[in-house]
């Protein structure tokens, strides 16, 4: 079984549980989640509740979801870039491609095997067996920094600061276009996509408030090199908001055009460079980078080279 914790934020509040929790598990219908709250697998503050019960911020939500199918995580001897390590605490650079933990079609090969094998038992349990130590993703096409918990409390501490948006997290990204402000900020809520739930939308009907601040580095006529400021972190919110401001990002099928130039076909062109938090047990504020890509850097060279 999987267990989850979530924490409602101010712009969940009123909304009843059970929709708060369909839209942020992917895998759960509304219906499915009215029976996991019918059996007391969701919890709101260690107390059970019924369906209808309406959210307040800073609501606990904890959930135990079934297995559906008994599968076995595997520890795997796959190399990790370890920015930095202690007892709490692992930051790693993911390179692209890797997908952060397992999920059907991806059980093996993911970072999660990896940690396994590197960390052996000391990994947080808070987000259950298949996600040991994972407090926070990023997609499997974007490269950069992520932080995993090696205790249950380090993993409740750096959860806490996610959910009140303290944690520094800054992207880096080629758009389509040419941007004209210097900087500027996408201020739009996300939700599922209502015809298709593995995408995400602008939308305000079950939509959580979603900000991205944006800045220019650089401009190639046709493309932009900008960096992105996460005020909140929802699923694609980087991808959906440049989209929706007529920016998609070079290497995006999904949120942009089909047909990319320059042969990309591995995704967008996203990069996570800057992650900073208060350590959990030391209490200091840390920040951490990661350089660009190989392959980011040659693109951004080849851009140059037709200015």
């Amino acid at each position: 079984m999987e267990r989850y914790t979530l924490i409602a934020e101010k712009e969940d509040t009123g909304k009843r549980i059970d929709v708060f929790v369909s839209d942020n598990m992917d895998s759960l219908s509304r219906s499915m989640v009215q029976k996991l709250i019918e059996g007391g697998e969701i919890l709101v503050n260690e107390k059970n509740i019924k369906s209808n019960y309406k959210l307040r911020c800073g609501d606990m939500v904890s959930a135990i979801i079934p297995d559906p199918e008994n599968v076995d995580i595997v520890a795997e001897d796959i190399p990790l870039d370890v920015i930095y390590e202690d007892e709490d605490i692992i930051v790693v650079n993911k390179p692209k491609g890797m997908v952060v933990h397992p999920a059907a079609g991806h059980f093996s090969g993911t970072l999660v095997n990896a940690l396994m094998y590197h960390c052996g038992e000391s990994l947080s349990g808070i987000n259950g067996e298949l996600r040991p130590g994972i407090v926070h993703r990023i997609d499997k096409d974007t490269s950069g920094i992520l932080v995993s918990a090696k205790n249950d409390n380090a993993h409740r501490e750096l959860a806490m600061q996610l959910a009140d948006h303290s944690i520094t997290r800054i992207y880096y990204a080629i758009c389509f276009g040419n941007i004209k402000e210097d900087n500027g900020t996408v201020d739009k809520p996300l939700g599922r996509n209502p015809k298709d739930r593995k995408k995400m939308a602008i939308t305000d009907k079950g939509g959580r408030r979603a900000v991205t601040h944006y800045k220019v580095l650089e401009r190639y006529g046709k493309y932009t090199l900008m960096q992105a400021q996460l005020e909140t972190g929802r699923t694609h919110q980087i991808r959906v908001h440049m989209s929706s401001i007529g920016h998609p990002l070079l290497g995006d099928k999904v949120y942009g055009s089909e047909k990319q130039p320059f042969g990309i076909n591995d995704g967008q062109v996203l990069h996570a460079g800057v992650l900073g938090f208060i350590h959990p047990t030391k209490k200091e504020y840390m920040e951490f980078r990661s350089p660009l890509p190989e392959g980011f850097e040659k693109l951004i060279d080849k851009l140059r080279g037709m200015k």
